[in-house]
C-alpha cells in the first residue's frame, strides 16, 4: 500500500470516527432532553384547587388588577403549561425562522425549550433546558447543525444555572397559576403599573419586574440577570426582558401570544434576539 492510500484510509476512519463520536454525544443530549422533559411532565398536578377572586384580595392592586385578566374564575390551576411557538431568532445580526416547543413548570422546577432554527444546510435543533429536583440542578444550552456538528454546548455550571432560573421565573406569566401568593409569590407594587414579584422557593436571583396596562394586561417583563452577553464576556447582572405584544387565552388563561425579547432592557443598547407567536398553550 502506498504512503497516499495509507493517509487516505487513516483520514476516512478519523473521519468515520469523529461523525460516530458526534452521533453519540448528539443522542446523550437528546436522551437528557428527553429525561427532563418526561421529568417536568410529572410534575403537573392532576386535581389542582380551582381559582378564586378572593385568592387575590390580600395583593396589591396592580396584581389584583393582573389577575382579574389572568385567570377566569373556576380555572384548574395548573401552573405546568406545553407551549408551541414560532416566530425568528437573531444571531451575529441575521434573523433566522425558528420553531420550538416547550414544557414550562413552576420556576422552582424548571423547564426545556426544543427548538429548530435557520434554513436549508444551515437548520440546526436542539435545546435550552433548567431543572431542579431534590436539591440538584442541572441547565445547558445545546444545539447542533444537522445532528453532526456542535454548534454550542454550554451549561452544568453556576453560572449557566442563575441564568436559566432567572429565564424561568421571567417565562411565569405563561402560566399565571406560578403568580398567585398561594404558590409562594410575593408581591410588591412599585408604581400606578409596576410590581416586583419574588418566589419564596427561588434563591439566588433577582426579582421579576413587571407593568401592566390599565386593564391588567402585562405589557412588560424585565429582570437583572447574571450574564455574559456583553462585548466583554463577562458575566455580570443586565437586565434582561422584553414586551408582551399581544395576548390570547387558552382553557381559562391569558397569557401572551406575540412577544419579543432580548438584553440590556430599558437601555439604549437594547438589542431583542427572540421574537415569538405562541400558536399553542396547553395546561
Amino acid at each position: 500500500m502506498t504512503l497516499l492510500k495509507f493517509t487516505l484510509l487513516a483520514l476516512v476512519a478519523l473521519l468515520l470516527a469523529a461523525i460516530a463520536f458526534g452521533l453519540w454525544v448528539h443522542s446523550r443530549d437528546l436522551a437528557q432532553m428527553r429525561a427532563v422533559w418526561t421529568a417536568l411532565e410529572a410534575v403537573r398536578e392532576h386535581d389542582p384547587p380551582h381559582y378564586d377572586p378572593a385568592m387575590t384580595a390580600d395583593l396589591p392592586e396592580v396584581a389584583r388588577r393582573y389577575f382579574a385578566r389572568a385567570i377566569d374564575p373556576g380555572t384548574p390551576l395548573h401552573r405546568s403549561v406545553r407551549l408551541e411557538m414560532e416566530g425568528s431568532f437573531i444571531m451575529n445580526g441575521n434573523a433566522m425562522p425558528m420553531s420550538a416547543r416547550q414544557i414550562l413548570a413552576p420556576p422552582d422546577r424548571g423547564f426545556v425549550w426544543q427548538a429548530e432554527m435557520g434554513e436549508g444546510l444551515m437548520r440546526f435543533a436542539g435545546s435550552d433546558g433548567y431543572h431542579r429536583a431534590q436539591g440538584d440542578v442541572e441547565s445547558w444550552t445545546k444545539f447542533w447543525l444537522r445532528g453532526l456538528i456542535p454548534l454550542a454546548r454550554i451549561g452544568g455550571t453556576d453560572d449557566h444555572a442563575s441564568a436559566a432560573a432567572t429565564r424561568v421565573m421571567l417565562e411565569s406569566v405563561w402560566a399565571p397559576a406560578s403568580l398567585l401568593p398561594q404558590f409562594g409569590a410575593e408581591w410588591v407594587q412599585t408604581g400606578p403599573d409596576s410590581a416586583e414579584v419574588r418566589f419564596a422557593d427561588v434563591q439566588g436571583i433577582e426579582p421579576m419586574q413587571i407593568t401592566l396596562d390599565a386593564q391588567g394586561n402585562p405589557v412588560e417583563v424585565w429582570a437583572l440577570r447574571w450574564t455574559d452577553a456583553n462585548p466583554e464576556r463577562v458575566h455580570r447582572l443586565q437586565p434582561f426582558g422584553g414586551r408582551m405584544l399581544e395576548m390570547a387565552r387558552y382553557q381559562g388563561f391569558l397569557v401572551p401570544s406575540r412577544v419579543e425579547l432580548g438584553n440590556m432592557w430599558g437601555t439604549p443598547d437594547f438589542a431583542p434576539f427572540f421574537f415569538a407567536n405562541i400558536t399553542s398553550a396547553a395546561f
